[in-house]
């Protein structure tokens, strides 16, 4: 994900973190036939800028489903919950280490993330937006590589597994469909964290939308394809 990282997701105090929202209503080509011209880096293709800021376009909290009470998180918020999403806090150790998440550039726009609680099944219903000129095509090919991570901070460990789904997103130029399960090495099976997430990204505008649950709960497939839709249709529209 483009933003900074957060606690890792094994800390029980994660958990009370995100039940707390309920309170408040609250992720080089191979070679072929010779071609002319000057080769061109991946990560050099040109992204178009999106002018709107990531605030105007992220969905109002009226735009989730009905379920899932909804609050904008402000900047700090923001940050913690979009690092949470992908199993690696900050400071955290990876292994392997070049399946370590890709950083955000300093200095730029904060992300702006929405979350929805649905109390009912203690899911998590969360839209960020971000800006990266990473193609979502290195994230991918990033994914394929490091289907199991280990994930290691202060005597605390977890592991990250991440599956791909075949079927892709539709409405944004590039987007990919995940599971992800987080295992803590020390906690009990109710602090396993399973994600379903739908990443897109439209010019540099990169949409992750997210549906988390413990235990033994299933994430909210439905929900993720309902408001990435909405999502893509915010950022187009703009």
């Amino acid at each position: 994900m483009n933003v900074a990282r957060a606690t890792v997701v094994g800390d029980p105090g994660l958990r009370r973190w995100w039940l707390g929202l309920a309170a408040v209503s609250c992720a080089l080509t191979g070679c072929g036939d010779s071609v002319s011209g000057t080769p061109v880096a991946e990560s050099a293709v040109s992204v178009q800028h999106v002018d709107a800021t990531l605030s105007q376009l992220l969905p109002a909290p009226s735009q989730f489903p009905a379920r899932y009470p909804a609050v904008v998180l402000p900047a700090h918020a923001a940050t913690a919950a979009a690092g949470d999403l992908d199993g690696v806090g900050a400071g955290d150790t990876v292994s392997p280490a070049q399946c370590a998440p890709i950083e955000p550039e300093p200095g730029g726009e904060p992300a702006a993330v929405a979350v929805g609680t649905d109390d009912a099944s203690r899911n998590t219903l969360t839209v960020e937006l971000s800006r990266s000129t990473e193609l979502v095509s290195r994230l991918r090919d990033q994914l394929r590589g490091c289907g199991q991570i280990q994930v290691a901070r202060a005597g605390a460990g977890s592991t990250v597994t991440t599956v791909l789904d075949q079927a892709v997103p539709a409405g944004a130029d590039d987007a990919i469909a995940l599971r992800r399960t987080v295992v803590p090495d020390v906690g009990g099976a109710g602090l396993t964290q399973t994600m379903q997430t739908s990443v897109g990204q439209i010019g540099d505008v990169r949409i992750t939308v997210t549906s988390m649950t413990f235990g033994a709960g299933q994430p909210d497939t439905a929900a993720v394809e309902e408001m990435f839709a909405t999502t893509v249709a915010s950022v187009r529209g703009s």
